[in-house]
């Protein structure tokens, strides 16, 4: 076998890991069509040579572009709300984030050929009634399973941040909180019976100016949730610990709080 470029050795493994087709398959289809990935691969799925599964996956991609021509591997916002609500997902449900997740979006409302194909084929999802079935599975996983909460609720930070800032704004984070952190929509409450949680941490953060909100402070959220929730009088926290500062100040903030309205509980 005659020497290739790294390029070309890279257009091969992107050939294979897109189509799951062989090395030689893909070294064929990348030689006739001048080494033009998209081209070999759009070749390749025309032809008999594809699975089923994979071919199943990309022809349901196929149908909701919205450009096939200048931007054949990529589904833009109209083709990405039609087929959210072809498979029975809602914009304003955590479940949305968890098909974002799943699929590797690259921002809101968009989804790429190789997330889509690389997302469903993994878990064997070659139909419009399987996407449905196992959107409808996603939404009591997202509420049960603490690792895959976590992984959607991180997910969602680099799609809601506004295109070149580094943090989100206050209230985008915000109106995201609101959807993870109450189950209305598929998210987990983030209340109990003796504190609105989720209520005074967005009045605290109004109070303290309506800052950014970095990806450390977004993720410590989830974490700080998790621990009020197991012990809300909060033994757990110690003002030496690693937690962001406004979660710091937000501790002594409560307990202000409880002090005054005469719900002081026991603190270390």
């Amino acid at each position: 076998m005659p020497p290739y470029s790294n390029a070309q050795k890279q257009s091969i493994t992107q050939f294979a890991n897109l189509t799951e087709a062989t090395h030689s398959v893909a070294l064929r289809f990348l030689k006739a069509h001048g080494w033009g990935l998209e081209e070999a691969v759009d070749a390749y799925f025309q032809s008999s040579q594809a699975s089923g599964n994979t071919a199943a996956i990309n022809k349901i991609f196929d149908s909701y572009r919205d450009d096939p021509q200048d931007n054949p591997d990529n589904i833009g916002i109209e083709g990405a709300m039609r087929y959210l609500g072809d498979i029975g997902v809602k914009l304003d449900e955590v479940a949305c984030f968890g098909i974002f997740e799943l699929l590797k979006s690259p921002s809101m409302g968009e989804f790429t050929r190789q997330g889509f194909l690389e997302g469903w084929r993994n878990i064997r999802c070659d139909s419009i009634a399987k996407m449905m079935t196992h959107a409808s599975q996603l939404r009591e996983q997202i509420r049960t399973n603490r690792d895959l909460f976590r992984r959607v609720y991180r997910y969602a930070f680099p799609l809601c941040r506004l295109q070149g800032q580094r943090n989100l704004q206050f209230e985008i984070a915000a109106e995201q909180w609101r959807l993870f952190l109450t189950s209305e929509n598929g998210g987990i409450e983030w209340n109990t019976s003796t504190t609105p949680w989720l209520d005074w941490w967005i009045e605290f953060l109004e109070e303290r100016g309506k800052r950014p909100v970095n990806k450390d402070l977004w993720e410590q959220v989830e974490v700080f949730m998790r621990k009020t929730d197991e012990d809300e009088a909060f033994s757990w926290w110690s003002a030496d610990g690693a937690w962001p500062g406004a979660i710091d100040d937000f501790v002594v903030w409560v307990q202000a709080r409880r002090g005054k309205g005469g719900e002081q509980m026991d603190v270390e």
